[in-house]
C-alpha cells in the first residue's frame, strides 16, 4: 500500500478525505478546488495516492485572464536582479523540503530514490544557474554608419518577454521540466501557466507552493490541472503567446494545428540510435548503452532504442550488452537495491509488449527480457534483427516506444549505419562509441540529430548543454542560455540624429 505523507508546509494545498489527500490547483494566487476530481495513481502498485481538481476551461479562462491582464505586467515590472533573487530563493526552498519532493517523485512517478534525488538536485541546480540565462536577456547596440542609408542614425535592439508562456509538462520529469520551463520563461519576464501531466501532477502542485512562498508575483504564475484532452482551448487562446511543450511528436503536431500563429519551443519524440565502431572500448560502451536502455525504465526522450554495431565486434558486443542487462534488478523503487522501477501505467506495458511482438513477427530474435513481471513491471528488453529490410519495418524502428526496449543489428559499412540511423522519423540525439576521430567526425557530420554524444549515452541533464531535435523531434532548443531566446521577442528602436536630412535622403 502506497501512501503519500507530506510535511506541514504543504498542508494548505490539500485536505484529507477518507485517508487520501485532495490537492488544490494554483490559480494565479488562489488555491482552488472543483466539483469534480481526478484520481492520481502510483505506478508502484496502482494505489490511488491523491486527487486533483478536474478543472473546466471556464475555470481556466478566468485564470488566464488574470494572468494576462495583471500577471504579465507584474513579473515584467519586477527588476531583473529581483527575478534572479527569486530563483535562488525557490532553489533554497526546494532544498529545504527535499524529502517531500523525493517522496512525491518516488510514489507518483515510480522512480527509485536515487533517480528522484537526481531529478530534485537537477531542479535546484537549474534554478541556481538562472544567472547564466540572465546573461542572454540584455539586448544590443547597432551603429548606423555601416550603410549609407542609415548614416547619422543608431539603434538599440531590446529583448522583451512575449507575455504569457504556456508550459506543457511530460510525465517522465514532472518536477524538472516544470522548473526548467519556469526558469527560462520567468527570468526573461514572462508570466507562466503550467499544464501538469495527468499521470503525476503532485510534484508540480508542490512546486507551486514553493513558488508562492518565495514571494514570486502571485498573479504571474498558475498550475492548472486541466485534462490533456481538454487543453485545446488553452493552447489556442490568443492571450497565450508562447507554448513550451515536451511530449510526443503526435502531440506536438496537434498543438501546432490547434495553436495557430504563435511562438513554439518543443522537445518531442526521440528514441536515440547508438553506433558502436570496431575500435570502441566494448566494456565501457556496453555499460553506457545498457544504461541508455534501462534508465528510468526507458521512459526518456533520450533513451537508446536502436543499436548499430560494426560487424567485426558485433557478437562480442552483443554478449557484453546482454550481460549488463542481466545485472538490472527490477522491482519496487522504494527498495534501495532496485535499479529499474515500473512503467508509468498498464497502457505503457501493453504498448511495449505489442511492439516487441511486432518485432519478433518481423524476424526479430529475443536476446534478453521481453517478459511482464506483474503490474507495471517489465524486464529490460533487447531484440536482434539482422536484416535491415525487416528492421526498418518494425514499430520499434518507426515509433518511439516509451519503455526499456531496444533493437540491435550489425553493419558492415559506416555509410549504411548512418543511413539507417537517419531513416527514422526522429532526430533528437545519437551516441557513437569508438576511438578513430576521422570516423567519429563523419558520424557527427552526417547524423541528422540535435546532439551527438561521443563515448557516452545521451543524457540531457540540467540542460547545461543545449538540447533539442530535428525532423519530428522538435522545434527550437532547450538549455541554459538557449531557451530564453525562444521566449523573448526583439524590438528595434532607431534614433535619428540628422533630422529632416535623413528623411529627404531616404525619399
Amino acid at each position: 500500500m502506497v501512501e503519500l505523507r507530506l510535511s506541514k508546509f504543504f498542508e494548505g494545498i490539500h485536505h484529507t478525505r477518507e485517508g487520501r489527500p485532495y490537492f488544490k490547483a494554483y490559480a494565479a494566487g488562489e488555491w482552488v478546488e472543483s466539483s469534480e476530481w481526478t484520481p492520481v495513481y502510483s505506478p508502484i502498485d496502482d494505489t490511488v495516492i491523491g486527487y486533483v481538481p478536474r478543472l473546466t476551461y471556464k475555470d481556466v479562462d478566468k485564470v488566464v485572464g488574470r494572468v494576462y491582464e495583471q500577471g504579465r505586467w507584474s513579473i515584467r515590472n519586477t527588476p531583473g536582479y529581483k527575478r534572479v533573487s527569486l530563483m535562488l530563493r525557490i532553489a533554497d526552498l526546494l532544498e529545504k523540503y527535499s524529502e517531500d519532493f523525493v517522496q512525491a517523485l518516488v510514489l507518483n512517478t515510480g522512480k527509485t530514490y536515487a533517480q528522484a534525488k537526481g531529478e530534485l538536485n537537477a531542479s535546484i541546480s537549474r534554478l541556481r544557474d538562472s544567472t547564466l540565462d540572465a546573461r542572454k536577456v540584455p539586448g544590443e547596440y547597432i551603429a548606423g554608419d555601416w550603410d549609407q542609408s542609415t548614416l547619422e542614425t543608431e539603434a538599440i535592439v531590446r529583448k522583451e518577454p512575449f507575455g504569457v508562456v504556456l508550459a506543457v509538462i511530460p510525465f517522465n520529469y514532472p518536477l524538472f521540466d516544470s522548473v526548467n520551463k519556469f526558469v527560462y520563461s520567468a527570468i526573461s519576464g514572462n508570466a507562466v501557466v503550467i499544464k501538469p501531466p495527468s499521470a503525476d501532477p503532485l510534484p508540480v502542485l508542490m512546486f507551486a507552493k514553493v513558488v508562492e512562498e518565495s514571494g514570486f508575483p502571485r498573479d504571474s504564475f498558475a498550475v492548472l490541472t486541466l485534462p490533456g484532452k481538454e487543453t485545446d482551448p488553452l493552447v489556442a487562446d490568443r492571450r497565450i503567446s508562447v507554448v513550451s511543450l515536451t511530449g510526443s511528436s503526435s502531440t506536438g503536431r496537434h498543438v501546432l494545428a490547434v495553436g495557430g500563429v504563435k511562438q513554439y519551443i518543443m522537445e518531442l519524440g526521440g528514441g536515440d540510435p547508438a553506433i558502436v565502431l570496431a575500435d570502441a572500448d566494448l566494456d565501457q560502451a556496453a555499460r553506457a548503452v545498457a544504461a541508455g536502455i534501462y534508465s528510468y525504465a526507458g521512459q526518456r526522450c533520450d533513451a537508446i532504442k536502436l543499436i548499430l554495431v560494426e560487424e567485426k565486434v558485433y557478437e562480442e558486443f552483443k554478449k557484453r550488452l546482454v550481460e549488463e542487462l542481466k545485472k538490472v534488478k527490477v522491482g519496487d523503487p522504494r527498495d534501495s537495491t532496485t535499479v529499474m522501477g515500473p512503467l508509468i501505467s498498464r497502457d505503457a506495458v501493453e504498448n511495449m509488449m505489442s511492439a516487441v511482438e511486432d518485432a519478433l513477427a518481423k524476424g526479430g530474435v529475443l536476446l534478453y527480457g521481453g517478459r511482464r513481471l506483474g503490474g507495471n513491471y517489465v524486464e529490460p528488453t533487447l531484440v536482434e534483427i539482422a536484416s535491415h529490410e525487416q528492421l526498418v519495418e518494425t514499430r520499434l524502428y518507426k515509433e518511439e516506444v516509451f519503455a526499456p526496449v531496444a533493437l540491435i543489428t550489425p553493419f558492415k559499412d559506416l555509410d549504411e549505419a548512418i543511413k539507417i540511423a537517419n531513416g527514422r522519423e526522429y532526430g533528437l540525439d545519437a551516441a557513437v562509441f569508438g576511438k578513430d576521430l576521422d570516423r567519429i567526425r563523419k558520424v557527427i557530420r552526417y547524423l541528422e540529430v540535435g546532439a551527438v554524444y561521443v563515448n557516452d549515452m545521451p543524457r540531457h541533464g540540467i540542460g547545461y548543454y543545449p538540447f533539442g531535435g530535428r525532423k519530428s523531434s522538435g522545434i527550437g532548443r532547450e538549455g541554459i542560455g538557449y531557451s530564453v531566446e525562444y521566449v523573448m521577442t526583439t524590438k528595434t528602436v532607431i534614433f535619428n540624429f540628422k533630422g529632416k536630412g535623413v528623411y529627404n535622403y531616404l525619399i
